[in-house]
């Protein structure tokens, strides 16, 4: 699937206050916690829970929340399919951060071992 410029821009105008709700849904549906969802988004991001909860309040766009972001230098170690895309051939950067947070999630949601999610490398 090829990711157009009209999606780039609409995932840079998006909110990160208008995913979060459904993030949250999604893993405590699943039976995972807030807490461990904030710990996968502050290994991707360094965001802690007081970052995020400005970010929801501000209703900051994911271009300014990415912008920001400190990212974990193992986000390469993400890949696979996310919303019909391969995360490892999107060529636009932020699209590219948005759909890593949405993996972590779904692969939080899924039960996967959080070692798995946080890309622990076996030393």
């Amino acid at each position: 699937m090829k990711v157009t410029a009209e999606h780039n821009e609409r995932m840079a105008k998006m909110t990160f206050s208008s995913v979060y709700p459904h993030y949250v849904t999604k893993v405590e549906k699943k039976g995972r916690t807030v807490a461990e969802l904030h710990q996968v988004i502050a290994w991707l991001t360094g965001y802690d829970e007081l970052k995020l909860q400005h970010f929801i309040a501000e209703k900051t766009t994911f271009e300014a929340f990415f912008k920001k972001a400190d990212l974990n230098p193992n986000t390469h170690l993400i890949k696979g399919l996310i919303c019909g895309y391969r995360i490892e051939e999107i060529d636009n950067p932020l699209t590219q951060q948005v759909r890593y947070l949405d993996k972590l999630v779904d692969e939080l949601a899924k039960g996967r071992k959080m070692d798995k999610i946080l890309r622990k490398v076996k030393e």
